[in-house]
């Protein structure tokens, strides 16, 4: 078991936050359901209450935060970010797209490199080819974006929405020493994952897949898009061996407060 809360990741020398605020319910991603329109609502285009909550985190021992290239989330972070210094792990090539029926095509013809040059501007230490990039397979592109994302001098990674297919896929695959940072979604529910249920076999083929892979692993979507309690997602977090870092999205202030103290006691 590794203890991830209250030290920073060395990597190549470099302190990284290994706490992640996530920023879904900021950018009302779609797989929250019904309360996409509240997120959207309150989170979405009310850049006031983000930067609230950004700052509440913050001040709950969290130094980093998932930043896509959005005019509201930027606004919300530069307002928090003249009072103190969080840490950019960024994604790169971020799209709306339908979870259940992704457009590959719309994925890949996103404006990638404005992306790294936004992020770039902030001193990002990683950036992420976004999962719809990624799941792709388009190998040649995912290179390109990689290879750029280096020159900029960042650490480069890659998300993922299918954990296990998309590893398989990697480990033949030629940008496999490309990149060393990979977020794949996980939690006790297996939900969000492509796998019909998530026991102890299925835990197990995933384990042996992450350490073949052999990167520094990020975890999202541990509370399975608010279905799993944060007291019960945050004791299976700490039995994944594998996990360095996790993302954790959180909709209010109070839910900031309570879900990171709650992560940092256990």
């Amino acid at each position: 078991m590794i203890i991830i809360f209250n030290e920073n990741l060395i990597f190549k020398d470099k302190k990284i936050p290994r706490i992640i605020l996530g920023t879904a319910p900021f950018t009302a991603e779609s797989y929250f359901g019904h309360r996409s329109r509240l997120y959207h609502l309150d989170l979405e285009i009310n850049s006031d209450n983000v930067a609230k909550i950004i700052k509440k985190a913050n001040e709950n021992g969290v130094n980093a935060i998932n930043l896509v290239n959005n005019d509201n989330l930027i606004e919300s972070y530069e307002k928090v970010v003249k009072y103190s210094e969080i840490t950019i792990i960024g994604t790169v090539g971020k799209t709306i797209i339908d979870y259940v029926n992704p457009d590959y095509g719309k994925a890949k013809n996103v404006d990638w490199k404005k992306d790294i040059k936004l992020l770039a501007k902030y001193n990002t230490p990683i950036m992420l080819v976004d999962e719809f990039i990624t799941d792709s397979y388009d190998f040649e592109l995912i290179e390109e974006i990689l290879k750029e994302i280096k020159k900029q001098g960042a650490f480069a990674g890659l998300i993922t929405a299918y954990p296990y297919k998309t590893t398989e896929k990697l480990l033949d695959s030629p940008i496999l020493d490309l990149f060393d940072f990979y977020m794949i979604p996980v939690n006790k529910l297996g939900y969000m994952m492509d796998t019909k249920v998530f026991l102890e076999k299925e835990r197990e083929d995933l384990a042996n897949l992450i350490e073949k892979i052999d990167k520094k692993i990020i975890i999202n979507k541990i509370l399975a898009c608010g279905i799993q309690q944060p007291e019960e997602a945050f004791n299976f977090l700490k039995e994944l061996n594998y996990a360095d870092m996790v993302t954790i999205g959180v909709a209010s202030e109070k839910e900031a407060e309570t879900d990171f103290k709650l992560l940092k006691d256990i």
